[in-house]
């Protein structure tokens, strides 16, 4: 009897071989060295932490709020426009459409889809009802 787990194990150690794999740990590692992107997520994070606070005061006060949120969203965009960041948005969107492919492979196949043939299709909605077959 072939053992699940042990093959499963064996499809963990090839994704932590593939290329986006490795890309996306590197752009991880380099966000999270960036010293100038991490003040930037803490600023992010002091800043929806006070429009909490403020929202949930009886007497709020509608004017700081939206400082605070036109503030969050400044900081939000620099946060996204730094390059460490963008490096890791584009290896992340590189390694979760492999694990896209994975993940189809295996649900189709526990579905009784040939594991040979069937495969992840960015038109499928998973409502099997409107489909003519996963190509």
């Amino acid at each position: 009897m072939t053992d699940v787990i042990a093959i499963a194990r064996q499809l963990g150690h090839a994704i932590q071989e593939q290329d986006e794999y490795k890309n996306i740990v590197a752009a991880k590692n380099a966000a999270d060295a960036d010293e100038g992107l991490q003040n930037l997520i803490t600023e992010f994070n002091i800043k929806r932490v006070a429009i909490n606070a403020e929202a949930c005061k009886t007497d709020r006060d509608e004017d700081t709020l939206k400082k605070l949120n036109e503030e969050m969203r400044t900081a939000y965009s620099d946060i996204m426009s730094n390059e460490n960041m963008k490096a890791y948005n584009d290896a992340k969107q590189a390694f979760d459409k492999v694990l896209q492919r994975v993940l189809a492979i295996v649900q189709q196949s526990a579905d009784g889809q040939d594991p040979d043939t069937t495969d992840f299709s960015e038109d499928c909605t998973h409502d099997c009802s409107t489909c003519g077959g996963c190509s």
